[in-house]
């Protein structure tokens, strides 16, 4: 696609799917804009250079601040949280948890960084931290993350662990279980299908990536859909182009129960490390 800017005319050129002028100051041209900065800044790595309480966060700051937002708006007693790395999120979630005076943080990653567990527990917000090392789509993990949840009015589940749709699609079936009435499963970046033809992107990502699992789930399971949050203050401006979560909001809108999946007995006795 080719986009011409003409700051002077104040307009913006694009010729798919087919040639047409649009106002540069629009909701139209706004769009088309931030899904190719989205495309950009992804390969400059903007998204490594934030972080959270000194803790590096790699998330996109847009998706941030809505996921404040819906953890705001819900209040969970449990947000489920896949894929740790090097804390930035889990500091994120545990510390809207103590500005609410409510909820805990079940955090999960198949190898802990060394020395983050101990780094947790000595931080302020420890208390409101649980940590699991292991496979996130094991069922030894998920039972044991389970349990810790048994009591939980409220959950909210964050899967940003390994991307690819198998692993996710595995992660949704078991953890979509503990998602409470008009509560999320957040699949992470499904932004990837769109950044499949960019210089550090893979060709593979237009089919094997986040969203493709979330629409696959949400095709076979009615007791949840695909819904974007609206934001609390919804502005003419408002895309959902600034995002990384494309596809990514799973609401679970019936209490249907459905069996555990990958089940069959599993040995209790083995406990996860925590």
């Amino acid at each position: 696609m080719k986009i011409v800017i003409d700051t002077d005319a104040r307009s913006l050129l694009v010729d798919e799917p087919n040639e047409r002028t649009l106002p540069l100051y629009s909701k139209a041209a706004f769009e088309i804009l931030s899904r190719e900065w989205i495309r950009v800044g992804w390969n400059m790595q903007h998204w490594m250079g934030f972080s959270w309480l000194g803790y590096q966060l790699l998330q996109l700051p847009e998706d941030v601040l809505r996921l404040q937002e819906v953890v705001y708006k819900l209040r969970p007693d449990v947000v489920v949280e896949t894929g740790v790395y090097r804390g930035g999120s889990t500091m994120l979630f545990a510390s809207l948890c103590q500005l609410m005076d409510h909820g805990r943080v079940l955090s999960i990653e198949r190898f802990l960084q060394p020395g983050l567990r101990e780094v947790f527990a000595s931080d302020p917000l420890g208390h409101r931290i649980c940590l699991f090392e292991g496979d996130s789509s094991s069922a030894e993990i998920f039972r044991a993350v389970q349990k810790e949840a048994a009591a939980a009015r409220s959950v909210l589940v964050f899967l940003d662990s390994n991307h690819s749709k198998a692993h996710v699609l595995e992660e949704l079936e078991l953890y979509s279980q503990l998602v409470t009435l008009g509560s999320y499963i957040v699949a992470a970046d499904g932004v990837m299908r769109v950044l499949a033809d960019t210089p550090n992107g893979d060709p593979d990502w237009r089919e094997d990536n986040p969203a493709e699992a979330a629409r696959e789930f949400a095709g076979a399971h009615t007791d949840f859909v695909l819904e974007t949050p609206e934001p609390l203050f919804l502005c003419e401006g408002y895309t959902e182009e600034l995002t990384y979560l494309s596809d990514a909001w799973l609401k679970r809108v019936a209490a249907t129960e459905r069996p555990l999946a990958r089940g069959g007995a599993v040995d209790d006795s083995a406990e996860p490390r925590r």
